[in-house]
């Protein structure tokens, strides 16, 4: 009698896309709401400190201090780490799927994203690490004052800091073109497969991550250009 293994749901392939699309999903709306958090600078230093206090009070009195942020921060770090060892996984197993290397053969399958996924996502997490030693325990920042958010923000962008705003601008690059791969793919999960609904696709994406960019990008350009000081 033989007796064979049976793959537990999460782990086949349909499991892991799942992983990846509930975690992307859950990335892309904290991506979403930190985006307008951090336009509210342009509302002022008083405001935009307010903000940021209040987030550090969510939950009170029946959380403690900052464990708000700590569980989200925590459920971050969970959805990052399901998201690529999924996506990691998915792409082992395609690669094994096609052993057989084509010498003469034009990389023509996959989009310009799709193909720097791995450099992306390499930029992004240094980028996570250096934003969390920087603006989260301000070890990296000029200020580094959790009780001055707004002064933080703006010392981190100032002009003659003008390789951070260059650091910045590349990650938020990167994740640009992490979102607008995800965001077609996921359309295209959800059966736009015709060619008019691929284009849709296609332009949803793009638009989304362009937003997005434009939403991030806008703050440290303002600060380097002396609009927010």
């Amino acid at each position: 009698m033989v007796i064979t293994k049976t793959r537990s749901p999460i782990r086949s392939n349909v499991g892991l896309k799942a992983v990846m699309a509930v975690t992307g999903i859950l990335l892309a709306l904290f991506l979403i709401a930190h985006m307008l958090g951090n336009l509210k600078v342009f509302t002022g230093e008083t405001s935009f400190d307010h903000y940021a206090h209040w987030l550090r009070d969510i939950g009170k009195p029946l959380l403690p201090g900052v464990w708000f942020l700590w569980i989200l921060r925590t459920g971050l770090v969970v959805a990052v780490v399901a998201h690529i060892v999924a996506a990691t996984v998915l792409a082992r197993r395609a690669r094994a799927a096609r052993p057989v290397k084509y010498a003469h053969r034009k990389k023509v399958n996959g989009s310009y994203a799709a193909r720097t996924m791995r450099w992306g996502g390499v930029i992004i997490l240094l980028f996570v690490i250096y934003h969390l030693l920087d603006l989260t325990t301000g070890t990296l920042n000029p200020v580094g004052d959790a009780s001055k958010p707004y002064g933080n923000v703006v010392a981190d962008f100032a002009p003659e800091r003008w390789y951070v705003t260059l650091f910045y601008t590349l990650a938020i690059l990167a994740v640009g073109f992490h979102l607008r791969h995800g965001a077609f793919s996921a359309f295209r999960s959800l059966g736009q497969q015709t060619p008019r609904g691929e284009r849709r696709a296609r332009t949803a994406a793009l638009v989304f991550a362009v937003l997005l960019c434009a939403g991030y990008l806008v703050v440290p350009f303002a600060v380097l250009t002396g609009l927010v000081s």
